[in-house]
């Protein structure tokens, strides 16, 4: 029979681009039974926007594109999850007494596959549980998006973030394998865990089927941002100085492939109605149809020099304008400027903290220049076909769970 796998999932949306559109679609596909666990909020799945479904996925088990979903209720978890900052003694009686660990129990899975820092200490619970109750040897993947806890975030105070990672190092003893996203957060888990088996499974989407070489043969110039423009403190304001300013100088046009939470709209000014356009939150494998007129693709992490995760981070839209072809230009980060350095598909400011104005002159600049433009775009999507790629990701995913 073949190995049954279970997401177990604390905040992600259940469609979630990388946990059920590409690892969980991937499994399934390779033959492994795949359940996941997910939560819903006062009542409700969540979109990706952060909307909540109120007429589709009412039940709390049902099948999705041959996918098992068990919804449980968030809210009931919050306070048994919190312990994990307890005492390990107490972790057994209040920490895995939550509706998360024990639905993931019942499924009696033989990999689990957990995603947050709180889903991996539901996944620690599980794996006690499994072979206390149940005498089964199960195999626990830690999938750590990011470093939780940020060694450089000052949100927290040192004290909390101490414990933090404390208790990450103890439940780390219990991980059979760890997954991430970027090559300095494998480092630094291996600088704490020598011994620790982690492979990189970049957050890059399968190639784009109807992908044309871009020629770059026209005065006009697009430059895209895919993802949220809310939750990036100033970046509308940015994206506004920038469409200024460039607009000035070409024929410009500012696109937006999603934009709000909750699709709320953009508040553009008047005068850049027609520079600035947005097209909402679209379905994930529509989106290199929508990244067919961008000619470069921006990225702007904030406060990087205030998070190891913003400095080591190559985001999904990093991958997803190279896999169209579209060169990037970025402000000062560790693994972005490593990955352009070596592949030479596109331009880095040499400012962690870049404003409007440095972001238009690099754009400018690249738009001069189109003979170099056309050799990064071949570059960005020769390096997705050859090495980044879904595809190619796949490949590393399935050789993790062999190894289990």
């Amino acid at each position: 029979m073949a190995k049954k796998v279970c997401m177990v999932v604390a905040h992600h949306p259940f469609l979630d681009a990388r946990i059920f559109k590409k690892e969980a679609k991937s499994l399934l596909k390779k033959g492994y039974r795949v359940t996941m666990i997910v939560p819903r909020r006062n009542g409700r799945l969540f979109d990706i926007d952060g909307n909540p479904f109120t007429k589709q996925y009412r039940n709390k088990v049902f099948t999705y594109e041959g996918i098992k979903i068990v919804a449980y209720d968030y809210e009931k978890c919050e306070r048994a999850l919190s312990h994990v900052l307890s005492p390990e003694r107490v972790w057994g009686n209040q920490g895995f007494n939550n509706p998360l660990t024990q639905l993931a129990v019942q499924e009696k899975a033989d990999i689990y596959h957990t995603h947050e820092y709180l889903s991996l200490f539901a996944g620690v619970g599980i794996k006690r549980q499994m072979k206390q109750k149940k005498g089964k040897d199960v195999k626990l993947i830690y999938d750590s998006h990011e470093l939780t806890p940020d060694p450089l975030d000052p949100k927290y105070p040192e004290e909390r973030r101490n414990l933090l990672k404390q208790k990450l190092l103890t439940m780390l003893d219990e991980v059979d394998h760890v997954i991430t996203v970027s090559d300095s957060i494998k480092s630094w888990y291996l600088s704490h865990k020598p011994h620790l088996p982690v492979d990189v499974i970049y957050n890059a989407p399968p190639l784009a089927k109807d992908y044309k070489p871009k020629w770059y043969n026209a005065n006009k110039l697009t430059v895209g941002y895919e993802g949220n423009v809310d939750t990036q403190k100033g970046f509308k304001e940015k994206m506004i100085g920038i469409s200024e300013l460039c607009s000035e100088e070409v024929d410009f046009q500012f696109k937006v492939i999603g934009g709000n939470r909750y699709g709320l709209p953009i508040d553009i000014p008047d005068h850049l109605d027609r520079h600035i356009t947005s097209t909402g939150w679209v379905d994930y494998h529509t989106i290199p149809q929508h990244m067919n007129e961008i000619d470069i693709g921006l990225v702007d992490m904030e406060n990087v020099e205030q998070s190891l995760n913003q400095n080591y981070a190559l985001p999904n839209k990093f991958f997803s304008y190279l896999n169209n072809g579209i060169p990037v230009v970025v402000n000062k980060c560790k693994d972005m400027e490593l990955f352009i350095n070596r592949h030479h598909c596109g331009l880095v400011l040499n400012k962690t903290n870049a404003n409007a104005e440095d972001f238009a002159e690099a754009l400018l600049s690249l738009h001069q220049n189109k003979r170099k433009m056309q050799q990064m775009s071949r570059n960005s999507r020769l390096v997705m076909e050859k090495f980044y790629s879904w595809e190619n990701m796949e490949k590393r995913l399935f050789d993790v769970y062999r190894s289990l």
